[in-house]
């Protein structure tokens, strides 16, 4: 989707408030380069009065020129170093608020937009285009202050030696302004497709790096390979692109430059003729000194750009609306009475509803099984449970109470989700049962929960016990212990209502026995909503109900539902015979 451009203006306004609270620091730099830049037009000067100094017969103070000259030296090395200094801390500290903010927001965003943008452009994002933005306020900052003020100070000493002469800087303006302004659009242009494709290759290689054994398993190295050439292929082109219209442009600017500085050089000639030599020997180096601050400001430009691409992104980003999280109902803990009247339900990019019509109440402690094909909407009525979608008709109660007059955080405090894809953090087993809001749970209740989730049975036999690291999303487990895990840090939530979406669909035949057990004892007294494919492990159900193109379209216990001979006895009997062929 295209997005209107934000100002340039704009978005140094808003990078502008990340550095308000460093003013102090900022003021430091900028006095810092101040005494910087004051030496570069002091040099011209100096040399103007060695020069006027060595014409006198009598070279009146001509000892203390080399101690100036020193002195100038040490006070622009001071000067660049506290310009220097102050700055990258400003810098920094603006980049990790700016990194930090992002991070957070993340966490606040709807579930819509994760499924609508990739993983590889957020997480560039969050380090490549943030690593854009320091360039713009640190080297390009740093560069435009130091080598603005040079400029500044050299044009002021020109004037002041010869106003009309120095006219001739004033000519050329207009020429650089529109040279710059044109340059300006196609480098931001240039480096938004740089950043994207940059998001493009770390995205292919997040892929390539969690589905490893699937590309290798059904021979996709080749593919995959492909994939990163022709992103690399394109990041090439927008970077060769970026380097050419830079390389175009320095020699542009130094050419337009250099026929001013010769058309001053051959007006000095005639017009300087009643000055001292000194006089026009300083006059001629500080206008030589002119072209290198203005070419170093050229150079910055394409670093601003980019930061300015960058941050435009990054605004984007911040700008997104979060989850919606407008109920002020709360509650310690819900009686779990859950009833869905009229309930249809359509995602913002489908073209039809995922759920139609929806009506069944959960009495307190009733296990509800959802079955029927995928795609049916089963899982979809789960997460609008858990509000990771937010519906507009039809009403979902919990204790009477619309969901949404929930507090958003006090609703989720009242389910516990496992879903089929189990998600485990690069930590212990012990972090990742207790996770997040569970971290002050004891170390003797995780162990129960580990117990009572079948888990105790394998993390009591390696080394480190609960300790132990995982990997990445648990990859040192079996599908059946992640499962498990899983199950324990639902079962330490201890929350009235329980959701298992597919969550025994991971376990062999001997783990599924010991968590069926088990989730009869934690099923009591809790309100639970099973999604299952396998039918075996609802049949003791209070309720099934059986979901076809997003309706409910059967429903009762098994038996009844088996006696009907309807859409759940054909399913039935499918996965029976299934059974007896194995």
């Amino acid at each position: 989707m295209n997005k209107t451009s934000i100002p340039t203006t704009h978005i140094y306004k808003r990078l502008i408030t990340y550095v308000k609270p460093y003013t102090g620091l900022f003021v430091i730099s900028i006095m810092g380069f101040l005494l910087y830049s004051g030496t570069q037009t002091l040099f011209a000067a100096l040399i103007k009065h060695i020069i006027d100094t060595l014409q006198t017969q009598n070279r009146e103070g001509m000892n203390y020129l080399p101690l100036l000259f020193c002195g100038l030296i040490i006070v622009h090395g001071i000067g660049a170093y506290f310009g220097n200094y102050y700055l990258a801390k400003v810098s920094v500290n603006v980049v990790h608020a700016l990194r930090c903010e992002i991070f957070d927001h993340y966490t606040h965003l709807p579930t819509s937009y994760f499924d609508s943008n990739n993983s590889g452009y957020m997480i560039s994002r969050i380090t490549n285009n943030v690593g854009q933005v320091t360039q713009a306020t640190s080297d390009a900052v740093r560069t435009i202050v130091r080598e603005g003020f040079t400029a500044i100070g050299l044009l002021i000493y020109l004037f002041y030696s010869n106003w009309m002469l120095s006219l001739v800087f004033v000519a050329i303006t207009p020429i650089i302004v529109v040279l710059v302004a044109y340059v300006s659009k196609r480098l931001r242009t240039i480096s938004k497709r740089i950043q994207e494709s940059i998001g493009d290759m770390t995205h292919i290689t997040s892929e390539l790096v969690g589905g490893h054994r699937v590309v290798r398993s059904y021979g996709g190295e080749d593919y995959e390979k492909q994939r990163f050439l022709d992103s690399s292929l394109y990041n090439r082109r927008q970077s060769l692109k970026l380097a050419t219209t830079m390389a175009i442009h320095n020699p542009i600017m130094q050419f337009i430059i250099a026929i001013a500085l010769s058309f001053l050089m051959y007006m000095a000639l005639f017009f300087m003729k009643q000055s001292s030599v000194g006089e026009f020997v300083g006059y001629l180096t500080a206008a030589f000194l002119l072209p290198r601050p203005i070419r170093q400001l050229s150079d910055a430009n394409g670093d601003i750009q980019k930061g300015i691409a960058a941050a435009e992104s990054l605004f984007e980003i911040l700008d997104e609306a979060p989850e919606v999280d407008e109920g002020d109902y709360q509650v310690d803990r819900c009686k779990g009475l859950l009833e869905f009247r009229n309930l249809t339900f359509q995602y913002d990019t489908a073209n039809e509803p995922a759920l139609i019509d929806i009506n069944f109440i959960a009495q307190p402690g009733q296990t509800i099984a959802l079955v029927g094909a995928s795609g049916g909407g089963k899982s979809t009525l789960a997460n609008l449970v858990s509000r990771f979608y937010t519906h507009h008709q039809g009403q979902i109660l919990l204790d009477g109470v619309e969901i949404n007059q929930y507090q958003l955080a006090n609703l989720r405090k009242q389910i516990a989700l496992v879903n089929q894809q189990v998600t485990l953090f690069n930590d212990t087993i012990l972090r990742n049962i207790a996770y997040g809001s569970l971290a002050t749970a004891t170390r003797e209740e995780i162990t129960i929960a580990a117990k009572d989730a079948y888990a105790m049975e394998f993390v009591s036999k390696m080394d480190n016990g609960l300790d132990t690291e995982i990997g990445e999303n648990g990859v040192k487990l079996s599908g059946g212990q992640r499962q498990r895990l899983a199950l324990a840090r639902a079962l330490l939530k201890d929350a009235p209502i329980l959701i298992l979406d597919e969550a025994t669909s991971a376990l062999d035949t001997e783990s599924e026995r010991y968590i069926q057990a088990a989730l009869q004892k934690v099923m009591q007294n809790r309100t639970t909503l099973v999604i299952a494919h396998r039918l075996s492990t609802i049949e003791s159900a209070d309720v099934i109900l059986v979901i076809d193109q997003g309706r409910i379209v059967e429903r009762g216990s098994h038996a009844e539902l088996i006696a009907k001979k309807g859409a759940y006895a054909r399913l039935h009997s499918m996965q029976f015979k299934d059974h007896d062929n194995k």
